[in-house]
């Protein structure tokens, strides 16, 4: 029994969750103090558990703003501002990008997961495809050639381009969530392989 590689499991398992709760939690409490305040101060009493029903209905209402094209417009405008502050830039660009690539928007950007022999033969590396060459890249290439960005491990939100011919490109029956599941442990988590028979024919490659 190789312990290392349990505990490893385990941990890489459990630390999804524990960054939610202490991200809830840090939100909560910094709710918590802030209001409670406000309402010792108005009504001199103290209000046990506001800081919970605080974050739940700023996350409500984040969420209904950000629903309409209105709040869109105004979010937008906020992450422009956000971009554009010197302090707060990396640390929001960082996090945007980290939450954008495990959510749906995302991940809409990788068409296909594949394999690719790189940086030799015999050698492979998990990647997503994100489209056809174009332009001039397309012009100057004797062959056909895919884009497939190449992410790190375990933080997916960095990476390298690579530009491969599409014969040399082998294209996995996973979804994008199951390849970036793969990438995030480090190969510690990987789906079953499927069957010839639970097998579906597999969308092409994207075409010019």
């Amino acid at each position: 029994m190789n312990l290392k590689k349990i505990f490893t499991t385990g941990l890489l398992t459990l630390l999804p969750l524990a960054i939610t709760i202490y991200v809830f939690y840090l939100v909560f409490t910094f709710l918590d103090n802030l209001l409670s305040t406000i309402i010792i101060r108005l009504f001199g009493f103290e209000f046990q558990g506001i800081g919970f029903i605080g974050g739940i209905l700023l996350i409500m209402l984040v969420g209904f703003i950000a629903s309409n094209i209105i709040g869109k417009r105004l979010i937008g405008l906020g992450d422009t501002i956000l971009q554009r502050l010197p302090l707060a830039r990396g640390i929001y660009s960082s996090a945007k990008q980290i939450i954008d690539a495990f959510t749906v928007q995302g991940q809409n950007a990788f068409q296909k997961v594949v394999l690719l022999e790189y940086p030799r033969k015999g050698l492979y590396v998990l990647g997503f495809v994100t489209g056809s060459s174009k332009g001039e890249i397309q012009d100057k290439t004797r062959e056909e050639t895919l884009n497939i960005f190449i992410p790190t491990t375990p933080n997916p939100t960095s990476g390298m381009l690579i530009l491969a011919p599409r014969h040399e490109v082998t294209e996995l029956s996973m979804t994008i969530d199951e390849g970036m599941k793969v990438i995030v442990s480090g190969g510690l988590v990987s789906p079953p392989g499927k069957s010839e028979t639970e097998l579906k024919e597999p969308e092409s490659l994207p075409a010019d």
